[in-house]
């Protein structure tokens, strides 16, 4: 049966059997990864899972269930077991459906399937590649492997309100991550890319190099003693701030108040001049979507402009919570209801280069690597295990590891400049940052 006609064949089902609104998802997904290790074949994989999620709605309570097993049987006790849930869970008064007249039309086209698939054989020679050059660079003398995937996702949503979305998404990837040195002196670095559609890859080669050079380069790290001091970080690790930012912004967190930004709607955040941007509808975007997960529009938005936060992130449900309009941020899956997720976030490159950025720094910490979850998303406060170089004279000195950045991100949001190598890598980005006054400490 098409898959469009399943759904909405469930959805019908749940209202016979006393459902007073319904919808249903169905994810099918297919993946191949090869990994490969000091000249051997460590695994070769290949998956296909398929699952379906039911959500009914009974006055003010709903009830979610899921179940792989699309048999006609199976469909019927799962509309079943659906339905009595809902009569039985306490009620949610800001549960629901979106309004039909709210759906999204017309959608945008985003080029977010790939038709081509690779051969095991043709990602195991990936794999090897990637490992091979990490492996060529004087130094490297230890490896955990180069790896190279592929996954097709096809997603199907249909409600009882007339919302019905069908996509596919396809994902490549590739990585290797190296050793050097020995016994304490020991260093481990890594590099990755990933992409919609396997031509935007890089070559296998220059992966592979840049986690070999990035390895190397640590050799020899010392501590630093406490100070205060500016801190850049480089933009595979800025990445995180916003991950922190976005998670401070989320619906769910300001309805509950358990937000460290919840006060500050309309108010300074970043730094004057700064933007910080969510666009869902990026071409090829690795978090793209063309509408969301309960069918509403959604858009490219400033959440940041000019430094003053714009917007929270928004599902229907935080945003009747708040007495406010979901931002179409909705996201999904077949096991949990709809919530508020960003798509493309990243933010805004400055004019400076990264040399330009450090070259005024007569003593600073670069980070490349951060560890732990040290960040309390109530008060902002942030302390988080780090590696990385030390700055003296506005440029890079020698490894620094062991080390801990520490400082609160109301502050460091506010004292933060922007360079200009922003890359679009994973789907939130940043170009590295620079935040004056954090305490640094080693050990």
């Amino acid at each position: 049966m098409d898959t469009k006609e399943l759904l909405g064949d469930l959805v019908q089902l749940a209202l016979k059997k006393g459902a007073q609104a319904a919808d249903a998802v169905l994810v099918d997904q297919t993946s191949l990864s090869a990994a490969w290790r000091l000249g051997k074949l460590e695994h070769l994989d290949r998956s296909e899972a398929s699952d379906i999620g039911l959500r009914v709605l009974i006055g003010q309570r709903q009830a979610l269930v899921s179940s792989a097993d699309r048999s006609p049987k199976s469909l019927n006790e799962l509309a079943e077991r659906a339905v009595a849930m809902a009569r039985n869970v306490p009620e949610d008064p800001f549960c629901g459906l979106a309004d039909p007249a709210d759906l999204a039309k017309n959608l945008p086209s985003l080029d977010l399937a790939d038709d081509f698939e690779p051969t095991s054989e043709m990602l195991v020679e990936r794999a090897r590649r990637c490992e091979d050059a990490a492996l060529a660079v004087s130094g490297v003398n230890n490896s955990e492997g180069g790896d190279a995937g592929w996954g097709r996702t096809h997603f199907v949503i249909a409600g009882s309100n007339g919302m019905l979305r069908e996509s596919t998404v396809t994902s490549f990837s590739q990585s290797a991550a190296v050793l050097a040195g020995s016994g304490l002196g020991m260093s481990r670095d890594y590099d990755w890319a990933t992409s919609v559609h396997f031509k935007d890859l890089p070559e296998p080669e220059r992966t592979g190099r840049t986690a070999g050079e990035r390895t190397v380069k640590h050799l020899g790290a010392r501590k630093m003693p406490t100070a205060k001091v500016p801190v850049v970080y480089e933009s595979r690790v800025a990445r995180s701030l916003l991950g922190h930012f976005a998670g401070a912004i989320n619906g769910a967190s300001i309805a509950r108040g358990t937000s460290f930004l919840k006060d500050k709607m309309g108010q300074p955040v970043f730094a004057k001049g700064l933007r910080v941007i969510d666009d869902p509808h990026r071409l090829r975007g690795l978090k793209s979507r063309p509408c969301d997960a309960e069918g509403l529009p959604n858009q490219r938005l400033n959440l940041i402009e000019d430094g003053v936060l714009t917007s929270w992130v928004l599902d229907l449900r935080s945003a009747r919570q708040l007495g406010l309009k979901s931002t179409g941020h909705a996201a999904r899956g077949t096991s949990s209801p709809p919530s508020p997720s960003t798509s493309n976030l990243n933010l805004e490159p400055g004019p400076l280069s990264l040399a330009d950025l450090i070259k005024d720094i007569d003593s600073g910490f670069f980070v490349t690597d951060l560890y732990g979850m040290g960040v309390n998303g109530i008060t902002g406060d942030y302390s988080r295990g780090a590696a990385g170089y030390w700055i003296e004279q506005g440029q890079i000195a020698f490894p620094v590891n062991e080390m801990t950045v520490a400082g609160n991100l109301n502050d460091m949001f506010l004292n933060l400049t922007p360079a200009s190598d922003l890359e679009f890598k994973s789907g939130t980005d940043s170009p590295a940052v620079r935040i004056e006054g954090m305490t640094v400490a080693g050990g």
